[in-house]
């Protein structure tokens, strides 16, 4: 069996679970009374560094580390994360904090509100401003979204690491080729239909995207209403969602081995933000979006109204692949099989806000 670490950051500190399949023991919380909206494992290194973004209401944010799966923590002595004086922002929160690819072991990227990407070349403790997506002339016609306005989602090619895409809501898709020197929107085919033009060049409220394990040109995106798949790394996009209760919700997760596998938990509305047919459902695909099929083994079957947010559905990097949610309820489920049969890991936690997973050995 593979031993997993499983970190859970929810609204009033980080819980940490360790153990084989089926035996977990939890810790925590670490951070006690911050949020946490934030977890990179980074398993480039010999032992995993856990990174943080933690958000206190007294002392605000900050991105924490630790070389030793939790037991300690390192806060550094000036901000991790710093708007320069000369933008006028200050950071109100950090939404994604990824380890690129292998062939760059120290490069960490962090996505923000405002939202800005951050860049670290010493592993994520300490970053800078990726101006030319900061100074991106679209960036006075963004708007922000029910979340605020931030970079949330941070995509990496493995096959090349100039190549990144990030999420922006509520801007979309932006994709660069060449480490962030410049950016483009990409996001034709994607629908705004809150704007009065529901195929603008940008405008899209995006709410999370992941990457196929097969072929990294393929991308899976979860819309403020829409599922889509892009097969040209983001550059198009076409709709994906017949076959699911409700093609709104928050979360997008992609299986770590399996090509043309994917999961999202499917939300009733925008409106109605509790899921959909308030049945607690992660949907499958096994085809690229072709068709999708409702994981229910193990999970409650009654009225349910725990809605999962962007990064509370992920998976680790086993096969079988563990997959894992949270819930706003403060509900912990897992799965050791792909998503074929569930459990539920804790219940009663604060407001569950991200979830990361890594297979140890």
């Amino acid at each position: 069996m593979t031993d997993v670490l499983l970190t859970v950051g929810t609204r009033k500190g980080l819980f940490i679970g360790r153990g084989r399949r089926g035996t977990w023991e939890f810790e925590g919380p670490y951070f006690n009374a911050q949020a946490i909206y934030s977890i990179g494992i980074d398993t480039r290194r010999a032992t995993p560094r856990l990174l943080v973004g933690g958000d206190s209401s007294h002392w605000g944010p900050s991105v924490f580390h630790s070389d030793d799966l939790g037991t300690t923590w390192t806060e550094p002595s000036r901000p991790a994360v710093k708007f320069p004086r000369d933008t006028g922002a200050s950071l109100e929160r950090v939404w994604q904090l990824h380890p690129a690819g292998p062939d760059t072991p120290d490069l960490v990227y962090a996505g923000t509100e405002p939202a800005a990407l951050f860049r670290s070349a010493d592993g994520g403790e300490t970053f800078e401003l990726v101006r030319p997506l900061w100074e991106h002339p679209t960036r006075s016609k963004w708007v922000p979204g029910g979340g605020g306005e931030a970079v949330h989602t941070v995509v990496t090619d493995r096959r090349d690491p100039d190549a990144v895409t990030v999420a922006v809501s509520t801007a979309g898709v932006f994709r660069s080729r060449d480490g962030g020197a410049s950016w483009a929107p990409s996001n034709r085919g994607v629908s705004a239909v809150f704007l009065p033009d529901p195929h603008p060049e940008f405008g899209q409220c995006v709410h999370k995207i992941a990457q196929d394990a097969g072929d990294p040109d393929r991308l899976y995106l979860q819309n403020h209403w829409g599922v889509y798949r892009s097969d040209d790394a983001g550059a198009s996009w076409t709709d994906i969602g017949t076959g699911l209760p409700s093609d709104f919700g928050f979360a997008m997760a992609a299986h770590p081995h399996r090509p043309d596998t994917a999961y999202v938990f499917p939300i009733n509305a925008d409106a109605d933000r509790v899921p959909a047919g308030r049945r607690c459902r992660v949907y499958r695909t096994r085809d690229a979006g072709e068709t999708w099929e409702p994981l229910t083994a193990g999970l409650p079957e009654g009225d349910h109204f725990g809605t999962v947010l962007r990064d509370a559905l992920r998976t680790d990097d086993a096969d079988p692949a563990g997959v894992y949610f949270g819930n706003r309820n403060g509900e912990l489920y897992a799965s050791a099989d792909d998503g074929d049969s569930w459990q539920q890991l804790a219940r009663h936690l604060p407001d569950v806000l991200c979830v990361r997973a890594a297979a140890l050995s």
